[in-house]
């Protein structure tokens, strides 16, 4: 943090020619996408131990390719969305020190840690996904029925549902975010949000019912849960900042 700032105080007196930033975005934007090609094609190496973490929330499911080629285009997939996964943190920090030059100190600081937070929100949101949310929707769905029918589940299918799955949670865990933002903002304070809360307890089930891939209510009470959760983490963190 400290070297960032450093090297903005040192760029923020001189104005650089607007050939010299488009040179520097080129750049940067080369270097996120170097990043992005190394990371997908590390993925393609363990390309298989990546489909057995994928398949592990399904429990003991057996799985079927239902097309030629079917599990050659996932593997694919995996590969490139593991590549922006795992260069998402990169590619953060190029947006941030292209952006640091123009922006003041006060700027600077609120930016770097609303990116950093929504970074580790995402992942945090991810994680969730895959430890909680996954296994309880699949549950359901395994436990439904057994009795009468065996469930064989698409690979494809059950990947874009994963994804899915763990793309929304990852966006719903950027409320606190929002929240920091539009109150450092004065948009609105942590004592306007706080007195709606009966208004978002009807917003979370809403939106959980609408992020949640799967139709099943464990799993978006679960989400709602979590959504109105981490509301209120974002007006603590709020009123801890504008102390």
């Amino acid at each position: 943090m400290k070297g960032i700032l450093t090297f903005l105080h040192m760029t923020n007196d001189t104005e650089m020619p607007i050939t010299e930033h488009l040179d520097e975005l080129r750049k940067r934007l080369l270097i996120i996408l170097i990043i992005f090609a190394i990371a997908t094609t590390g993925s393609f190496f363990i390309l298989k131990e990546l489909t057995k973490i994928l398949q592990e929330p399904a429990h003991s499911i057996r799985f079927l390719q239902l097309a030629p080629g079917e599990y050659f285009f996932v593997s694919i997939k995996i590969a490139i969305y593991s590549g922006l996964i795992l260069s998402c943190p990169f590619a953060i920090y190029q947006i941030i020190m292209f952006i640091l030059p123009g922006l003041t100190s006060k700027e600077a600081k609120i930016t770097i840690s609303t990116l950093t937070g929504s970074i580790f929100l995402f992942f945090t949101g991810i994680l969730f996904g895959y430890s909680i949310l996954a296994p309880a929707a699949l549950t359901f769905f395994i436990n439904y029925g057994a009795d009468i029918i065996e469930p064989i589940w698409s690979f494809e299918q059950y990947f874009d549902f994963i994804f899915l799955l763990l793309f929304s949670t990852g966006l719903a865990f950027q409320i606190p975010v929002i929240q920091v933002l539009l109150g450092l903002l004065n948009i609105l304070s942590s004592h306007t949000m706080l007195s709606v809360w009966k208004y978002m307890i009807l917003a979370s089930t809403i939106v959980g019912a609408v992020l949640t891939p799967s139709t099943d209510p464990i799993t978006q009470i679960i989400m709602s849960t979590a959504i109105l959760g981490l509301y209120f983490i974002g007006i603590g963190i709020l009123i801890g900042l504008k102390k």
